[in-house]
């Protein structure tokens, strides 16, 4: 009979790709794991891991045994959500990520709400870029991730993952007070040509959409100012350094100084997105409707509105592409 632990325990390793990173995931000692891969062995006859320079690696056998690991381990999950459900309990632990918007303006409300309804679920919230929150929970490193890409150029989501729609967030144009468009109910894109641009950080999300985005509009963007914290990069456009685009949920009010206006003629939309492993609800899966639910009920009440631009600051932005 082979034993969940050690078998956990070889699915680490066979995950992050080391002995030590396994020992990070299970919060073990790398020792520990070691020993349950040894006592694996002495169960199955067959050798798992050997050295490989000055580290090891795992055996086709062990590779083998790994993915016969993760489907066993994800049953065994779902049984236990299963047989908890029965007895009307959702108890468990359950591991969240989302971009750091969200972080700040949809889950307080939403672990609020969870722990309030199921006291005995365990939630962790971790803070990540979208990528990194799809790869980790493709990785099993997650249970849940809230992500956004944007309408005009979607993120792939890898097979093996489900996902479902969470909202879908209206991004406006930001432009200094006293800018000839910051009374315009619309803006053009096209009319910002030889604007200045504040900027996320390269390599993020935000930016390369934002590149992507004046490009498709026939602008060739200058980054004046990189920031990734939205109230960040409107108090750097109020400051009169540059223009951007900041979704809704990102903006909060909009300070004195700057205004932020819709992009004509269609709306450039944020796309906000639940994911999760397709290989079984993880323990306390019960919560992952309440929770996506509330999310999206908070974000209703968030963007359900328009948004009063404060100090003549806003106008929402379309793109002409």
């Amino acid at each position: 009979m082979l034993d969940l632990n050690r078998l956990k325990a070889l699915h680490a390793v066979h995950v992050y790709g080391s002995v030590g990173a396994a020992a990070d995931a299970l919060m073990v000692t790398p020792s520990a794991v070691s020993q349950q891969i040894a006592k694996l062995e002495r169960e199955t006859g067959a050798r798992l891991m050997e050295r490989n320079g000055r580290g090891v690696r795992l055996t086709d056998a062990a590779g083998l045994l790994a993915e016969h690991a993760e489907r066993i381990l994800a049953l065994v999950e779902t049984a236990e959500a299963d047989f908890e459900a029965l007895r009307g309990a959702v108890v468990g632990r359950l591991n969240v990520a989302a971009f750091p918007t969200a972080v700040r303006g949809l889950m307080p409300g939403a672990l609020v709400s969870l722990k309030q309804r199921h006291p005995d679920l365990w939630v962790q919230l971790n803070e990540r870029e979208p990528e990194r929150v799809v790869r980790e929970v493709a990785r099993g490193e997650l249970d849940l991730g809230v992500i956004q890409d944007w309408l005009n150029r979607p993120m792939a989501i890898p097979e093996g993952l489900s996902k479902a729609t969470l909202l879908d967030d209206v991004a406006d144009v930001a432009v200094p007070e006293g800018h000839p468009l910051a009374d315009a109910r619309e803006i053009e894109l096209a009319t910002l040509r030889g604007e200045q641009w504040i900027s996320g950080s390269p390599g993020t999300v935000c930016h390369d959409w934002l590149v992507f985005t004046l490009r498709s509009a026939s602008l060739e963007p200058v980054i004046a100012c990189m920031a990734d914290e939205y109230p960040t990069q409107l108090a750097l456009v109020a400051a009169g350094l540059g223009c951007a685009i900041v979704p809704r949920l990102g903006r909060d009010c909009v300070p004195p100084r700057r205004a932020a206006r819709p992009a004509a003629p269609a709306p450039v939309a944020a796309h906000l997105r639940g994911v999760a492993h397709r290989r079984g609800p993880p323990p306390g899966h019960q919560s992952h409707g309440g929770g996506a639910g509330r999310v999206e009920q908070e974000a209703g009440e968030r963007l359900g509105g328009e948004l009063t631009p404060a100090g003549g600051l806003s106008r929402t932005v379309r793109s002409s592409g």
